[in-house]
């Protein structure tokens, strides 16, 4: 017997997917566009129709494919719409909804307080319309969000791309100045911590920029490329990178977790030296404490180090330092570990010590 299993989306991954079903260039948008144009009010529930149309009666049974024009007009009537989940068809018009009235919402208007309850009760997406107002709330699970036109979220993002800019721009240069540092031996506990909370915000305004991207639909292809720009794949390498150089168990598992726990941490703690210590896996060192990183991340700058070739040259010397002092003396045994042109990463590493090598 075969058994099929249906698997829940959390309210996180269903809220996600109803910003985006409303989000400018959708069909659903466009209606709700049109009607917001039209002075009406609606109320719309998408999914979920079988619980849906068990919560009410009345109403026209269309059964129609769904369009952005045949969605406003229907509108027009007083009671609420139900679309099948995949956006295909529409199933009923006018349709007079019945939710239990004592679940708790914390809307005033019927139309909302409709919208709310039923969100609850039903694992629909439902969509009020004010018509007074002209404002459009997205209900799932009881939470809600409210549409914002687009002047609003280009607002937010060009705030959000300003603070990537500056702090892509300040992050570039403290890089610089941390690989010199690494190259003499001489990172501090401090240095490091600016550094880690630098690669937070950034963190932090790539997470809200995404969200605004994906509220402003096809209207966001150019932030979308931006973001990739100031905060894309070469970003988070980087900063992998460097968690696992200073970090007491450079594995990758264990830089997904202290990555975690940065994410986690307040603004003040991030800036904090002991506490950025003590999710590295440190304990008793203070802000000045010299740190010997393992080299990944120098190394990854270097184009004849290819992948999997930094990780077994660290495995082997077990810090920047160690090798830097080899290849002083022996620069053709990198090449034992995979480096084809031994000669160039040891010049390479030479030139970003700011000099040349011995020949």
């Amino acid at each position: 017997m075969r058994r099929f299993v249906v698997e829940q989306k959390s309210t996180e991954e269903r809220m996600k997917e109803a910003v985006r079903l409303t989000a400018p260039g959708q069909p659903l948008r466009t209606a709700l566009d049109m009607i917001i144009a039209g002075h009406i009010g609606a109320l719309i529930c998408v999914g979920d129709t079988d619980a849906v149309l068990a919560a009410g009666n009345d109403g026209f049974p269309l059964n129609i494919s769904f369009t952005s024009n045949r969605l406003f007009e229907l509108s027009k009537m007083d009671g609420a719409i139900v679309i099948d989940g995949g956006l295909n068809k529409i199933l009923r018009a006018n349709f007079h909804l019945n939710p239990d009235p004592s679940l708790a919402t914390s809307e005033t208007g019927m139309r909302h307080r409709t919208a709310a309850r039923m969100s609850v009760l039903t694992d629909a997406t439902v969509i009020s319309v004010s018509e007074r107002r002209g404002v459009v709330n997205v209900y799932v699970d009881g939470r809600s969000y409210q549409i914002q036109p687009v002047t609003e979220i280009m607002s937010s993002v060009n705030q959000l791309v300003s603070t990537l800019q500056t702090t892509r721009s300040s992050l570039d240069r403290a890089l610089l100045r941390l690989t010199a540092l690494e190259l003499d031996d001489y990172v501090t506990l401090a240095d490091i911590t600016s550094i880690f909370s630098s690669f937070e915000i950034m963190e932090q305004a790539k997470v809200e920029l995404q969200s605004c991207i994906t509220k402003l639909g096809n209207q966001g292809k150019l932030v979308q490329m931006q973001l990739e720009q100031l905060a894309g794949a070469s970003m988070e390498t980087e900063y992998n990178l460097m968690i696992r150089d200073y970090a007491a168990d450079a594995s990758e598992e264990n830089s997904e977790c202290i990555r975690a726990m940065f994410s986690d941490m307040s603004a003040q703690d991030l800036t904090n030296p002991s506490k950025v210590a003590a999710a590295l896996g440190y304990e008793d060192l203070d802000e000045d404490s010299v740190m010997s990183p393992l080299g990944l991340r120098t190394l990854s700058r270097v184009s004849v180090v290819r992948d999997g070739v930094a990780e077994r040259i660290v495995d082997e010397y077990g810090s920047l330092q160690d090798l830097m002092d080899d290849i002083k003396k022996d620069p053709d045994r990198l090449g034992n570990f995979g480096v084809n042109n031994p000669a160039i990463l040891a010049d390479s590493l030479a030139r970003m010590h700011g000099g040349k090598r011995e020949a």
